[in-house]
């Protein structure tokens, strides 16, 4: 059957995947939970039955906070087959971002993954007039739980059987499906709204970009309340891949182990970790297990995706059984394709992943393009490490003549959600989005990203300084976890770094440097003195002008948690700025 809606995919799995025993997967007690295509689609319609019981009527919204688990998609597809907008909010963020999401959409009803949840929501709840109820998926005293609707859903199905066969006849594939508020990096989150078309047209044509389908089985991880890991999962089901989640992100080493998966999504920051563990037992070895650990890895980093010579593959065979088959094991053995998006990925991760037999396939997108605009194609073999690949068939991507990536096609968000203005900010008269990245094509076919418009900045002399390039240069040192390039007016650049700590105490350790804690380790003189080395063979592959003149470290890892990153790990630059302006005026306060 042709998916045109999201909620398709229910009568597609019918269709094609009737059998399947573990559609979504998740773990309770220690126990993975499997839902079969049965499962899936009938407590799916009960969902649906149960909140048009409540009174819920077509464009009515539910807000959701919760963490990855099978019992999401069930609601998900649940509201929209029932034509009710889902709202599905970040389970991390502040109470004042949840007083504003709730009094900007006004649902009628909200779910929450637990009992922390329910205490910081009902308060907020209740100053919010549209909201009916809150209702719980774990058991939680003083809760209702989602479990009562299901039950609701059971109770009158005979009765609005035919009601609900109406509603998803009524339901066209340009109507709201959901608003998804980005976590943003200023001010208060911007509702996208997206149709199913929408995210529809995004899951299937990113379908064509690999061959893996029924039968593979795909971990996740990523929060489903943002739209990459959501429209990954429409995917996944659209190809008959079997989801499961892990339990929690500090779990994702065993539930790897468990399931041993064919491929999950990524964010660059989690792979740059696994790169550094995986370096760091490397450098326990000794003799010749660490010469030849570091002789594949070496080998590995002249991996091409084309062009590969006779020699150089018959070497890398080698490699592969004596190294990388145990990097593979280390993820479960099974790993064929790992999708990196929501920030850039520095070229080398890309090349060691793919010579150690795990394809890591980056892309690009926003919340407001539903997300994928770029990717990079296993099957048209369209693939080059440092871009983030090729247009999507049906996307339309040019380059303005400032830099700026414009994207036109189904793709493109509805608008913000009761903000005509800032809508009208983002997409031109002519349908183009002004996505705010800069970019450029390589061979007419790689689209690369170079920056962000708005955080380029001028120095004193007039020339323009792309941090994020810089900060990517400098984040391949495995000393540097996070940077941030400053200088705005200023004579030159600088940057302030968070390091690797993990690596950095390793260091600490094999060089008998002792310290009492983080912040007398950045201060002493023998650790600025070899961050520096780092910093002095970076600023050698960059121009004179970009060149990082002064570095400061500080004592603190950055993260969404401690407020210096978005939910998204991309930078709050002005977070960062406030937090450590005596340090920024005291590197600025003495001309270089």
């Amino acid at each position: 059957m042709e998916v045109t809606r999201t909620f398709d995919l229910l009568e597609r799995f019918q269709e094609l995947y009737s059998e399947k025993p573990d559609v979504l997967a998740g773990k309770q007690n220690g126990e993975w939970i499997k839902y079969s295509t049965k499962d899936y689609v009938e407590n799916s319609n009960w969902i649906s039955y149960g909140f048009l019981s409540l009174g819920l009527k077509k464009g009515d919204m539910v807000c959701t906070i919760a963490n990855n688990r099978p019992e999401w998609n069930i609601v998900d597809m649940g509201l929209s087959q029932a034509g009710l907008v889902h709202v599905p909010v970040y389970p991390t963020i502040s109470a004042e971002d949840y007083d504003f999401i709730l009094n900007n959409c006004k649902p009628k009803y909200v779910i929450v993954s637990d009992k922390a949840l329910f205490k910081m929501i009902t308060p907020i709840a209740k100053k919010v007039p549209s909201i009916k109820g809150i209702y719980s998926y774990d058991a939680v005293e003083d809760a209702k739980n989602w479990k009562e609707i299901i039950e609701l859903g059971k109770a009158n199905e005979a009765k609005l059987k035919d009601n609900l066969i109406e509603i998803k006849k009524s339901i066209l594939p340009s109507d709201l499906l959901t608003l998804i508020y980005t976590s943003g990096t200023t001010g208060y989150p911007k509702g996208v709204m997206l149709s199913h078309d929408n995210l529809v047209s995004n899951f299937k044509v990113t379908a064509e970009v690999h061959e893996l389908g029924y039968g593979h089985t795909a971990l996740s991880f990523l929060p489903l309340s943002h739209v990459y890991e959501r429209m990954v999962g429409y995917h996944y089901q659209y190809k008959g891949i079997g989801i499961y989640y892990a339990e929690s992100m500090a779990t994702i080493v065993q539930d790897i182990k468990d399931i041993k998966p064919d491929l999950f999504s990524s964010v660059p920051r989690l792979l740059e970790r696994i790169f550094d563990k995986i370096i760091g037992k490397g450098k326990d070895l000794t003799g010749i297990k660490k010469r030849i650990f570091f002789w594949a890895v070496d080998l590995g980093y002249k991996y091409k995706p084309v062009g590969n010579s006779a020699w150089y593959l018959f070497k890398l065979k080698i490699a592969d059984k004596l190294i990388f088959t145990k990097w593979r094991e280390a993820l479960g053995g099974n790993v064929k394709i790992i999708v990196s998006g929501s920030a850039s990925l520095q070229p080398r991760l890309a090349t060691i992943f793919w010579a150690a037999g795990m394809k890591v396939l980056e892309g690009y997108g926003l919340t407001e393009t539903s997300p994928v605009i770029t990717v990079n194609n296993l099957v048209t073999k369209q693939v080059m490490f440092g871009s983030v690949g090729p247009q999507m068939r049906g996307v339309e991507v040019k380059i303005a003549e400032d830099g700026e990536i414009l994207c036109k096609g189904p793709n493109v968000m509805l608008g913000y959600y009761e903000a005509p203005d800032l809508t009208a900010e983002m997409i031109d008269k002519d349908g183009w989005l002004h996505t705010g990245d800069i970019g450029e094509f390589a061979d007419g076919i790689y689209l690369k990203i170079t920056d962000r418009k708005k955080e380029m900045f001028k120095l004193s002399s007039g020339k323009y300084i792309a941090p994020q390039v810089i900060e990517n240069r400098l984040k391949e040192s495995f000393f540097v976890a996070n940077a941030m390039v400053i200088g705005l007016n200023q004579k030159f650049a600088s940057a302030l770094i968070s390091p690797n700590f993990e690596f950095l105490h390793d260091w600490a350790s094999r060089h008998n440097v002792k310290y009492r804690d983080n912040q007398e380790l950045v201060n002493l003189p023998e650790v600025i003195k070899r961050v520096q080395q780092e910093v002095n063979e970076i600023n050698k592959t960059l121009g004179q002008t970009e060149a990082v003149k002064r570095v400061r470290l500080v004592c603190e890892e950055w993260g969404p948690a401690t407020g210096e990153m978005s939910q998204t790990l991309k930078l709050k630059r002005k977070v960062i700025a406030e937090k450590y302006d005596h340090i920024i005026q005291e590197i600025f306060s003495v001309d270089s």
